[in-house]
């Protein structure tokens, strides 16, 4: 009952003038000129008018049925479905509203009212979630395809105004446009869900369910499109107070460090997302350093010798050569010792992760060769934390790989030199 007092609340374009459209096609031949459809069989309008004057939602929902079984060609029959409709609305009950919207789309292809009902419900049983719920989300952008074309041919109903048409077209594009966006989304469409969700966001700035999604479609193609940071900050805003702030305001944080190498000046622009609903024309976000550009101010700022596994991996995979050469020159062939994550062994090697990504991930990046086989009392196992020495022989850019020889293990017993044994006293032979 809530989700329709919500689609209630939503769509006031699905069922405002149904009432007003239903009370002018029900006036009979002979008294005002009426500005719709006019039921000319004194039976059909008294039935018809009969099931308008109930005030019982219920005893509506009865009387409106009977009319159409008994008038299945009337010239009201849409009017009268969607009156249907709206009184199921009303009841609360889901199933009812969906298939009375469809046997609207059955009697005429192109109603905005149904077509924008059946788009809703079914992208708000998609975001439900279930098994169900990328099929439920196809079907919702299918009416939405639909709808979109009804607004440009549909034909404006003579008992509605120009301007409540307008209106009415206005606010079921928004439906249609959320739709389609959050299908395209799903099908990693990028550029059609920027183009639709963007349409809906202009015309409900305020409204999370397109905004934020929006701000995915911007952040999750490749290369990154800074207006998503922009959404992202915004959504952050539209989702106080809601269980779901923290997550879109840690997302949001989280992509914008990224992008541009640092949280500094991200409170700043969720501040300026609150108050403007979309960026600036020459809004923008310096982008972090590349790769080659760290490389560069690492190797130019920290000695060799003070650098983490972390530190050497970014560097001999910047593609900078004049770093690259700098730090190798200076590590190969000399001694390093370092604590790893054991992820695979040999009789004579251990395969270990040094850096922090590497040890979550459990891919190994060092590799330590021992120049004899290695004792089973000093074998780690398999996951555990190992302190070793290597001495850096070689390395592998991509993946990331250093080759190290003159293994050994960091605090292992050295091997005890058994004592010289004395040769036995000699006795002298009794005189």
């Amino acid at each position: 009952m809530k989700k329709l007092l919500m689609l209630l609340v939503l769509v006031p374009a699905v069922l405002g003038m149904i009432q007003a459209g239903a009370q002018t096609a029900s006036q009979p031949s002979g008294q005002a000129a009426p500005t719709g459809p006019t039921i000319k069989d004194p039976a059909e309008y008294n039935a018809y008018v009969t099931a308008l004057n109930q005030t019982d939602p219920s005893s509506k929902a009865q009387a409106l049925e009977t009319f159409l079984q008994q008038y299945p060609n009337s010239v009201v029959k849409v009017s009268g479905l969607e009156l249907l409709m709206a009184t199921y609305q009303q009841l609360g009950n889901a199933q009812k509203v969906t298939d009375t919207a469809s046997r609207v789309i059955q009697a005429d292809p192109n109603n905005l009212r149904a077509l924008a009902l059946l788009t809703y419900i079914n992208r708000q049983q998609s975001e439900a979630g279930g098994p169900n719920a990328a099929q439920m989300l196809q079907q919702a952008a299918q009416y939405a395809q639909k709808g979109m074309q009804a607004i440009q041919s549909a034909q404006k109903p003579p008992e509605v105004t120009a301007a409540d048409w307008e209106k009415l077209k206005e606010q079921t594009q928004v439906i249609f446009a959320g739709a389609a966006g959050m299908a395209a989304l799903q099908q990693k469409d990028y550029p059609n869900a920027q183009k639709y969700l963007t349409i809906a966001a202009q015309a409900q700035p305020n409204d999370l369910r397109n905004v934020y999604p929006l701000a995915l479609a911007y952040l999750q193609q490749k290369p990154q499109d800074v207006r998503g940071l922009w959404y992202i900050a915004r959504a952050a805003n539209l989702a106080a107070g809601s269980p779901a702030q923290a997550q879109i305001a840690a997302y949001g944080k989280r992509a914008y460090t990224i992008y541009h190498g640092g949280d500094d000046g991200w409170d700043q622009l969720v501040a300026q997302a609150k108050i403007a609903p979309a960026p600036p024309a020459d809004f923008s976000v310096k982008p972090a350093p590349t790769p080659a550009e760290q490389a560069a101010n690492l190797a130019n700022s920290k000695p060799v010798e003070q650098m983490s596994f972390d530190e050497f991996q970014l560097i001999l995979t910047s593609g900078n050569q004049q770093a690259v050469d700098k730090v190798w020159s200076a590590i190969k062939g000399k001694p390093i010792a370092f604590e790893g994550k054991v992820i695979s062994t040999s009789k004579s090697s251990l395969m270990l992760a040094a850096t922090v990504d590497d040890i979550q991930n459990n891919r190994a990046d060092v590799e330590v060769t021992f120049e004899a086989p290695i004792s089973a009392s000093l074998m780690p196992k398999q996951g555990a934390m190992a302190k070793v020495e290597g001495t850096p022989e070689s390395y592998d850019a991509n993946p990331f790989m250093i080759h190290m020889g003159k293994g050994a293990f960091i605090g292992a017993p050295a091997k005890k030199t058994p004592p010289a044994r004395k040769p036995p006293a000699r006795k002298k032979p009794a005189q």
